[in-house]
């Protein structure tokens, strides 16, 4: 099992009577990045909140199937969603720095998780920044607010954020989708360098995007896995119709 870290099997989700998933099966290898593209309203989001189980906190959600991190069923009884989710880490479409300073953002997960003792916070906090490709913008400015950063660097401080509780898995959703070319570039790079740590799972919008950052690319559609290959193989030769009328534009 040491090619896969996640693996979701006939995994399937309704939101009331609306069905959103649909028996997906999908193994995401470690230590790559891999995206999730499609239309919206496809699933690809809905997909990617169940690998933390952040859905569970959606009135009127329905579960079938499983998914298993590292060969743990996820979803058993017994399991612990909140160490579930420090495993798993998240950072939004939308940067969601709390107004606190800098400083406090990256330290806030790891106080809450019990961590003590000044010099060891700081530590944890500049290698979280420099993992985060942040640490040289902000190291003079640790004691200033968050919110006076701009939108590409109050990005890449909420990945750094994220990364201080130690993760395993990072997912994101659409991080980029908000930022400007350059923010957007900076992030691309920094999501690149955190494969050498982390399994990153990315949903992005951008066609471009997923190109130029991720190892492997599922195309989701109308609540199904259409299509999941080495992303250079399913941009240049895919097998499905669909995923090729998607890719080259003619949809979606």
């Amino acid at each position: 099992m040491n090619d896969v870290k996640i693996a979701a099997r006939r995994l399937s989700l309704w939101y009331g009577e609306k069905q959103a998933l649909k028996e997906i099966s999908l193994e995401i290898p470690p230590n790559k990045v891999t995206s999730l593209i499609g239309p919206s309203g496809c699933g690809k989001s809905t997909f990617l909140r169940c690998l933390n189980r952040m859905n569970d906190l959606i009135d009127g959600v329905r579960i079938e199937g499983e998914v298993r991190i590292d060969d743990t069923d996820i979803y058993a009884k017994g399991v612990d969603v909140v160490d579930l989710r420090r495993k798993v880490g998240m950072v939004f479409q939308k940067s969601n720095p709390f107004p606190k300073t800098i400083f406090d953002n990256i330290a806030y997960g790891p106080r809450v998780n019990g961590m003590k003792g000044r010099r060891k916070t700081q530590e944890l906090v500049e290698e979280s920044a420099r993992r985060a490709a942040i640490w040289d913008e902000i190291k003079d400015r640790l004691h200033e607010s968050a919110l006076s950063l701009s939108g590409g660097q109050q990005q890449r401080l909420c990945i750094a954020r994220a990364l201080a509780v130690n993760p395993d898995i990072l997912l994101m959703d659409e991080p980029a989708s908000a930022l400007d070319p350059i923010s957007t570039a900076e992030v691309e790079e920094t999501i690149h360098e955190l494969k050498e740590l982390y399994t990153v799972v990315i949903v992005t919008h951008n066609m471009q995007q997923a190109a130029r950052v991720a190892d492997y690319t599922a195309y989701f559609y109308l609540g199904e896995l259409v299509e999941f290959a080495p992303t250079q193989i399913l941009f240049t030769n895919p097998r499905q119709k669909s995923t090729e009328d998607y890719i080259t534009g003619r949809f979606g």
